[in-house]
């Protein structure tokens, strides 16, 4: 993808006879979209415009998994006989993924031109920031690495089917927004987010360190599934109007503002039922309710919102949310 540059000229003619300007696309969404200062200027990518790529506000999103389901595993074994390095492992897998995932977003977005309205920070492809080959190459690398880290899990557990489940996460990472029919153009980001970011994660990191998966693995799963489902709902919600502008079917634009709000809602505060329900076996899991003091206002946030900063802000606290929810409730299950 060229990068624009101010016209200098009055055009050049293409076949049919027309007039065309420089830097113009083919796609509609990023020929009528308004020009960034970014692309005019070509400024070059700085660290933070790298750092602010991989969207660390996700990495919550990674991490809360992983706690719990290494919780999950001191359960089910003998006290201090778990396996830390797995854990760690598996922690690596989850953030090289997460990471991954975003850098590939934006790629693909990028020069779909789907980035080419967003409301909120501009993308190092869309922005022009960054050429799509160097955001490409760098989500291959986090790839990569996850790679890696699951191919040493696969070596230290001897269990070679995972290597089938390492791809399908990694197949799933690429095709959310990649691909000719990425999936999440077509309203399915939220169950795949689920599978991945709820089940597999938290009964994964469960698995590799006991060999088995427990009760409080699978419901703890659906819990942080649920409120990673809450995360991707405010963010897309935030942005109905320029995906629906550029073709993207999520969630939030097939059903509308007014049900997605609802929605948010339900994924953000259903998993304190599962809470509650541990509460009765694991006393310190009543502290997870603590974590009303962000889900709460999130929630609150969502529904009255009028602007896209305030849907920022909720999308923060959610994340936040989706961390110390991950965190006390392993602790539940550790302690």
């Amino acid at each position: 993808m060229q990068r624009l540059t101010p016209s200098t000229s009055t055009g050049s003619k293409s076949g049919s006879g027309r007039t065309a300007g420089p830097g113009k696309s083919g796609n509609p969404a990023k020929r009528n979209a308004p020009r960034r200062p970014g692309l005019v200027s070509g400024r070059p990518a700085t660290a933070a415009d790298w750092v602010s790529g991989a969207r660390l506000r996700t990495l919550p999103l990674a991490i809360a998994p992983v706690a719990l389901g290494t919780g999950a595993a001191i359960v089910a074994t003998e006290p201090g006989s778990y396996h830390w390095v797995r854990a760690l492992l598996a922690l690596m897998v989850a953030l090289c993924l997460q990471i991954g995932v975003n850098y590939a977003n934006d790629y693909s977005d990028g020069i779909r031109g789907t980035d080419a309205n967003r409301i909120g920070p501009a993308r190092l492809t869309g922005g022009g920031a960054a050429r799509p080959k160097a955001v490409l190459s760098v989500a291959l690398a986090f790839f990569a690495l996850a790679a890696l880290a699951g191919l040493t899990l696969v070596v230290l557990t001897g269990q070679w089917w995972l290597l089938l489940v390492g791809a399908a996460a990694i197949v799933a990472a690429w095709f959310y927004t990649g691909g000719r029919r990425p999936y999440g153009y077509f309203g399915l980001g939220e169950v795949f987010v689920f599978v991945f970011f709820g089940l597999v994660a938290t009964g994964g990191t469960t698995y590799v360190q006991v060999g088995t998966v427990n009760t409080e693995s699978w419901l703890s799963g659906i819990g942080i599934g649920l409120i990673a489902c809450a995360v991707l709902m405010v963010n897309n919600l935030r942005d109905i109007e320029p995906d629906r502008a550029s073709g993207k079917r999520t969630l939030a634009v097939l059903i509308g503002g007014t049900a997605s709000r609802v929605v948010f809602c339900v994924f953000l505060l259903a998993p304190f039922l599962i809470a509650g329900f541990f509460g009765l076996f694991y006393p310190l899991a009543w502290l997870t309710f603590f974590v009303l003091f962000l889900a709460a206002p999130a929630a609150l946030i969502t529904v009255t919102a009028k602007t896209s900063k305030e849907l920022v802000l909720a999308l923060k606290l959610t994340s936040l949310a989706a961390l110390a929810y991950g965190v006390l409730l392993a602790l539940a299950f550790a302690l």
